[in-house]
């Protein structure tokens, strides 16, 4: 039964990321559409960034959900104290997110520059348990490939951050008194437009890692 509840939270993550971030990527549109107003363009944004924390939510729910569904399937010999440790981490981690999401903190914000070392930190230990998980064939193969490829999900997400970084001035622009600019609007849709093909890329990596959990591979 406990493996049976993890595996819908696991199915769940992925339907909700994946979900998300079409809601997202569909939205983002609405910010350069020159036909709507203001308003509606700022109705957009807002939408926009709500409906990324699906994404964002899942993401750190991958972890945790995937290890305990391993752990209950006996794919990884593991402690309970590691998978309990596991989900205090991840948990700390989601309400951070959340913090700053609600707090719409800065870029340069204490809790941001968190928020980015813990991504790095997991990077590094998704990579190195994959490649010891491959070099070793001391867990199922399809386990090692799923971390692998969600690291690239990761780096996927850091590059998409990297590449929205300027669109917050544009945004300002946007929201300010005077409104929109063609030059606001130009900026805005070249992040965009920068941003889309890792985004795509990063939807295929979650797919592949959706494959592999289904094919499980040895």
């Amino acid at each position: 039964m406990l493996a049976a509840v993890f595996l819908l939270l696991h199915l769940l993550v992925f339907a909700y990321w994946l979900g998300g971030d079409l809601g997202a990527f569909y939205t983002s549109a609405y910010l350069t559409d020159a036909r709507r107003t203001r308003g509606e363009r700022l109705m957009a944004l807002k939408v926009l960034g709500d409906l990324d924390m699906a994404p964002r939510t899942a993401l750190i729910l991958t972890a945790p959900t995937g290890l305990t569904l391993a752990w209950a399937k006996g794919w990884l010999p593991l402690p309970p104290l590691v998978v309990a440790g596991a989900w205090g981490l991840g948990l700390a981690w989601l309400a951070l997110a959340w913090r700053i999401h609600l707090r719409h903190s800065g870029p340069s914000s204490l809790d941001r520059r968190v928020d980015l070392l813990v991504r790095w930190i997991v990077l590094i230990v998704l990579v190195g348990a994959g490649l010891q998980g491959l070099a070793t064939r001391d867990i199922p193969l399809f386990l090692a490939a799923k971390m692998l490829l969600l690291a690239g999900c990761v780096t996927l997400g850091l590059a998409i951050r990297a590449v929205m970084a300027p669109l917050g001035a544009a945004i300002r622009v946007l929201a300010g008194p005077t409104g929109p600019t063609p030059e606001s609007d130009q900026a805005i849709g070249a992040v965009l437009q920068r941003a889309r093909p890792l985004v795509i890329c990063l939807w295929l990596l979650l797919i592949a890692a959706a494959l592999f959990g289904a094919a499980k591979p040895v």
